[in-house]
């Protein structure tokens, strides 16, 4: 017996459609085996499609896979800002809700509050992790792959994977000329990520001309099908821990505030927000947060 399946395109980091990070969502997705999630994540072809299952435990309230159009990934920021404006939508939220998501990065709150148009979701990342440093030959080949040569890098950002669950390098550099101009060699990135072990490249900058966004950043992913992802919460996210860890930036003794821009070198821009609890120094808890949008609705039956 077939069944009617709801899915939504939602642009997340933005209260206007096409623009922020474009994301799939089926809402109602009890029923669908893997092979079926990966042709509908194929099919919408954003970047990632969350795919929201009924829980059958007390442990946690819904059940989120994420699925890029080539395979599933642990967890993703713009899908799960997409998938809980849809369960804000669908149930018609009207007072500040905390819904605990099972993930692929373990069991994550995540808080849906009402404004007065819309919603604003409030996503809590898994363990802050610092993983290797690039150096030597294969930073040697990231920054030829990028364009440019290690005097672009911001002198006190080590070149250092980081996650909050889905891993990310940290690339900083001092310009946002050069950061709009990157032309990245895609081929190259893609073999990297086998070699480091990391898929997603963050090219960062705090060269900003706007007094209320602290850095605006890039995205690039050609290892899972993503060759320049819009508005990354996995990367914001992380890179927060990673300002607090090597002090580049001012924050208060137990907590780090910003906000960040991205997308807008593909004429995609959005706003993301970042949070960072801080214990003893170091990075311990990350949010990340932002509107979303609709941009049609539809239905499939399988």
């Amino acid at each position: 017996m077939s069944k009617a399946y709801k899915i939504y395109q939602i642009d997340s980091f933005s209260d206007k459609k096409f623009l922020g990070n474009p994301a799939g969502v089926v809402y109602n997705a009890d029923g669908l085996n893997e092979k079926d999630m990966q042709k509908i994540a194929r099919e919408l072809n954003n970047s990632e499609t969350a795919f929201i299952f009924s829980s059958n435990s007390k442990d946690y309230d819904v059940h989120v896979r994420f699925f890029t159009p080539l395979r599933e990934v642990p967890i993703c920021g713009h899908a799960t800002i997409a998938a809980h404006y849809v369960i804000a939508l669908e149930t018609e939220i009207k007072e500040n809700t905390c819904i605990k998501q099972k993930t692929g990065a373990g069991i994550l709150p995540v808080e849906i509050e009402p404004t007065e148009n819309s919603y604003n979701i409030v996503m809590t990342q898994g363990k802050v992790e610092f993983g290797d440093i690039i150096e030597g030959k294969n930073l040697g080949r990231l920054v030829s792959a990028l364009g440019i040569d290690n005097n672009d890098l911001i002198t006190e950002a080590p070149v250092q994977i980081v996650s909050t669950g889905h891993s990310k390098v940290m690339i900083g550099i001092k310009d946002y000329k050069q950061l709009h101009n990157l032309k990245p060699d895609m081929k190259e990135l893609n073999q990297l990520s086998d070699i480091i072990n990391c898929n997603g490249y963050f090219v960062f900058t705090f060269d900003s001309d706007e007094t209320d966004i602290l850095l605006k950043g890039r995205m690039f992913a050609p290892a899972i099908g993503i060759e320049e992802d819009p508005v990354t919460g996995n990367a914001n996210g992380p890179v927060g821990a990673y300002i607090v860890k090597y002090k580049l930036a001012e924050f208060e003794k137990d907590n780090f505030k910003f906000s960040a821009k991205q997308g807008i070198s593909i004429g995609r821009e959005g706003k993301i927000n970042v949070n960072v609890n801080i214990e003893n120094g170091e990075p311990m808890k990350v949010q990340v947060s932002g509107t979303a949008t609709v941009v049609f609705k539809t239905e499939i039956e399988l």
